[in-house]
């Protein structure tokens, strides 16, 4: 129960601390014209959106950190070598995310970060992952418990992590394309995170971890209010990329990267979508979807932004469940 009253109370800290940052935060990014920049292949209806504010982000990273520099400093959470992995993640991709939002609004179109230079930065963060992981205790072994399987990747998981690292970002940063899409959706996955990680003893701070996730539920609840359709602030790649890539961290940290696919499963699909369309495009000449990513293709058929947003929640959060049996309780 201690674990639980932590996680309520510093979810409750954080959505107020998101919620008043916010209000602050979001007339500041229109004084300083920190504008969205729309790709001239998108559809009409998403025209009005070019004046949104983006790097959004910053509404719930920055309450998130500071809630957990708060508990820490009230000794209510512990600092551990694996909840240092996860917030360095959680900064280091959000620093990533910021600079590429940043040079994009400063040059006025889509040229942000280049892929080698995003590239650059993801492998620096999995390099620091892979040897606090290593020195820390950890096995760099793949586990599949439900399968009985068990492989020793030595050197090679660190590719491993650089990989997972990479397409959860990446996967978060592609459904980031509907007013609450992607918010909602990261939401479920780490209240679900949270919830497998008070079961993973196992783990050294499993608690610890657990709390940052709901911290972080709770500074994605605030977002939410202001990114909920008709949105007053886009997250940017500032958000999307830091969000997947600590998905992905506590995944690896818990044991549970097989899970992850599921948690992720909406994300995954959207991703999927992309990588069908561009391989059909290529080699048959032909499109299997309308648009992509996936929303976009239920966009063209003439479904409404709320009604696909929902649907899509409800299955992040079916998949969610799905996860927590197959995580947890097989």
């Amino acid at each position: 129960m201690l674990v639980l009253a932590k996680s309520v109370l510093a979810m409750m800290i954080a959505f107020i601390i998101a919620i008043i940052f916010g209000y602050f935060l979001i007339p500041m990014l229109k004084k300083l014209k920190v504008r969205q920049n729309l790709s001239d292949y998108l559809m009409e209806q998403h025209k009005e959106k070019s004046g949104v504010p983006t790097m959004g982000g910053l509404i719930f990273i920055i309450p998130t950190i500071l809630t957990i520099f708060v508990l820490l400093m009230l000794k209510k959470i512990a600092f551990t070598e694996n909840l240092f992995i996860v917030l360095f993640v959680f900064f280091g991709y959000a620093l990533v995310g910021f600079l590429d939002d940043f040079l994009i609004i400063k040059r006025h179109n889509n040229k942000g970060l280049t892929q080698l230079q995003k590239l650059f930065g993801q492998l620096i963060i999995a390099l620091v992952f892979f040897y606090i992981f290593i020195n820390s205790g950890h096995e760099p072994t793949l586990t599949i418990s439900t399968l009985g399987i068990s492989i020793n990747m030595g050197w090679f998981y660190g590719l491993f992590v650089l990989f997972m690292l990479l397409a959860s970002s990446n996967a978060v940063n592609l459904t980031d394309g509907l007013d609450g899409l992607a918010g909602g959706l990261s939401l479920i996955a780490f209240l679900t995170f949270g919830l497998i990680a008070w079961n993973s003893k196992h783990v050294y701070g499993y608690e610890d971890i657990a709390v940052f996730c709901f911290i972080l539920v709770g500074a994605l609840l605030a977002f939410l209010f202001f990114n909920t359709h008709p949105a007053k602030v886009i997250m940017g790649d500032t958000g999307s990329l830091c969000l997947g890539a600590t998905m992905a961290s506590i995944a690896i940290i818990t044991n549970h990267e097989l899970t992850l696919v599921i948690i992720a499963g909406v994300f995954v699909i959207e991703t999927l979508s992309s990588i069908i369309q561009t391989l059909s495009v290529i080699f048959r000449k032909k499109k299997v979807f309308l648009m992509t990513p996936l929303h976009h293709h239920f966009e063209k058929l003439g479904w409404k932004e709320n009604d696909i947003v929902k649907t899509f929640w409800v299955c992040g959060l079916i998949l969610s469940m799905m996860a927590i049996v197959f995580g947890v309780w097989i």
